[in-house]
């Protein structure tokens, strides 16, 4: 099941049943496992693991080296989990060896036409990134998030479980799990109701997310303080939170509390002014024009 015309490296590892088609490129040390399916015009980059069942339409670039400064030139990783489904020109970035050399992909994700995932990016389970959604680097998307198409997600930002992003947004900060964000710059405009039935969330789970979103966020949230500081302290002190509530709530604390320019990993940021300067340096530099 693997076209004449595709390359396959001497060093990758196959499953027997995936089928490749034409003019597919298959690096160094990839893993297909049973039931990957390349349509055609694929590049599944060196070092990409991808569990079972993944589908990959024309022109999906997935593997190759990070767009990034810092990055030195190592065999980096990707590693793909299950049921995946990457659309017409989908690009997926390796990890940087500053940021511990990992992009990850959870299972049973669909990702559409134009999507890019950057380096050291961690997608989890069970997402729909509509087209032309642009991940930066380091951006880690939790369960079960929708993202509709044409959104911009600035580096280092986390999205939260089962939050929903509508179509245009620009996100430059922390995305609060449960919530629904539109606009640029983004602002929380309800509770992804929707989203938790359709995930098998119970009345009893979404109703405590309801209130928790009439406090932090509705028309009426001033009724309990000016801040988000002071109205998720009211929230924090109540005794009957459910288990999504306290989640929400460690969510924005650690945004606040932790965060820089509203994001929390942004504190892990390892690279440095020297990373970026070797870009910049005199060798690099345009002849002067003669006098």
């Amino acid at each position: 099941m693997i076209h004449p015309s595709a390359h396959i490296d001497p060093t990758a590892e196959l499953s027997t049943d995936v089928s490749i088609g034409p003019n597919c490129y298959v690096g160094p040390r990839v893993v297909l496992g049973e039931g990957c399916v390349l349509r055609n015009n694929v590049t599944i980059g060196g070092w990409t693991i991808c569990g079972r069942n993944n589908v990959f339409y024309a022109g999906a670039v997935v593997g190759e080296d990070p767009q990034d400064l810092k990055y030195k030139g190592q065999p980096t990783r990707l590693e793909i989990g299950d049921d995946n489904v990457f659309r017409e020109c989908v690009t997926v970035n390796r990890g940087t060896e500053v940021a511990g050399g990992l992009t990850r992909i959870g299972s049973h994700n669909r990702f559409m036409a134009y999507v890019h995932v950057a380096h050291d990016a961690v997608v989890g389970n069970g997402c729909i990134l509509a087209n032309s959604v642009q991940l930066a680097g380091h951006v880690h998307v939790e369960d079960h998030v929708t993202m509709a198409g044409l959104i911009g997600v600035h580096h280092f930002t986390t999205i939260g479980r089962l939050a929903y992003c509508t179509g245009l947004t620009r996100v430059t900060t922390d995305v609060p799990p449960f919530m629904i964000i539109s606009g640029n710059p983004s602002q929380v405009r309800g509770f992804n109701e929707t989203g938790m039935r359709r995930w098998g969330m119970t009345e009893e789970q979404i109703r405590g997310v309801r209130e928790a979103y009439k406090i932090l966020f509705s028309k009426r949230s001033e009724d309990y303080g000016p801040s988000i500081q002071e109205r998720l302290a009211h929230l924090e002190a109540r005794g009957d939170l459910n288990g999504e509530v306290q989640y929400l709530c460690r969510s924005i604390r650690e945004s606040l509390d932790h965060g820089v320019y509203g994001r929390r990993l942004e504190r892990l940021r390892r690279d440095t002014d020297a990373d970026r300067q070797a870009y910049y340096g005199d060798k690099h530099r345009p002849p002067e024009s003669a006098s």
